[in-house]
């Protein structure tokens, strides 16, 4: 079955980006030119998805205003010749089908994707965390839309990492290498306080089945009463229906501010207006230890 639908858990207060995200969604932090929503809104259209699912909570009414028709700016580019510019505008509001959850309480990313179960109806369907902006070729999503095709079966974009970073993500157990970059994993476990299972962390990147959302209604709830995604995708593994794929891509964690810096050095860098004034200032940085 095609995938069309994707999920964007967009809830959450975006603490370690404070004050910034105090008046304003940590999905609207710009990069470059566009807020953070956008180049993961943008993944998932290039990637053949029909239909985005927002689960959101309090405060987050300027990231749907972002993707709505502003109809007196539209008006007021058109009278001044900003042509191009009115068409950007007018191409966001368009881009997709958006249909907004309210998730009354932040009980966890698992809680987060049960909340758009009447939506998905049985479907698969993709989830996208924001905070992950990778810069590929070709989009994540759309990689692994192509895994999934393969194997029919739920698909956790991977990434190697260094064991002294573990704690930070969720942790995948290989049982058996598929390929180069393709695995069928056996286990996983959230930010591991002991020697982690492997060198793959989980990124925000998810092809997922039906069957979770079943599995999710019975998983209970952890320390502060959230449910947690990777319980039930460990439920999943045991049984032989999970595969991580090794994305090919540069990923950049915005959620925080080193990974918001590192992110917008790498994109102006593959920017052509912006790469030689990147040079020039980068050039004339002074440096303090």
């Amino acid at each position: 079955m095609k995938i069309r639908k994707a999920v964007f858990p967009v809830a959450g207060y975006g603490t370690r980006m404070l004050p910034a995200t105090k008046a304003i969604p940590k999905e609207m932090i710009t990069l470059i030119d566009k807020p953070l929503i956008q180049y993961s809104v943008e993944e998932a259209i290039d990637s053949g998805i029909e239909q985005i699912i927002f689960i959101t909570g309090r405060a987050k009414k300027s990231m749907e205003d972002h993707f709505d028709m502003n109809v007196e700016l539209n008006k007021i580019l058109l009278e001044s010749g900003r042509t191009k510019l009115y068409e950007d505008m007018k191409r966001i509001s368009e881009m997709a089908d958006i249909i907004y959850v309210r998730q009354k309480e932040q009980l966890g990313l698992g809680h987060a994707i049960l909340c758009a179960k009447d939506i998905l109806k049985g479907e698969p369907f993709a989830v996208i965390l924001p905070d992950d902006i990778i810069l590929s070729k070709e989009p994540v999503i759309s990689q692994l839309i192509r895994q999934y095709e393969r194997v029919n079966g739920n698909i956790i974009s991977l990434m190697p990492i260094k064991a002294e970073h573990a704690r930070r993500y969720g942790i995948v157990s290989i049982d058996t290498r598929v390929d180069e970059r393709m695995y069928k994993l056996a286990d996983m476990v959230e930010k591991p306080k002991d020697t982690p299972l492997s060198e793959f962390a989980i990124i925000g990147r998810y092809i997922l089945t039906p069957d979770i959302l079943n599995i999710l209604e019975t998983t209970q709830p952890e320390t502060g009463n959230e449910i947690q995604l990777t319980d039930a995708l460990r439920t999943l593994a045991k049984n032989g229906h999970v595969f991580g794929y090794e994305f090919d891509g540069m990923r950049f964690d915005c959620g925080e501010k080193i990974g918001l810096l590192e992110a917008t050095i790498n994109f102006a860098a593959q920017n052509s207006e912006l790469a030689p004034e990147l040079r020039r200032i980068m050039s004339k940085l002074d440096y303090k230890d």
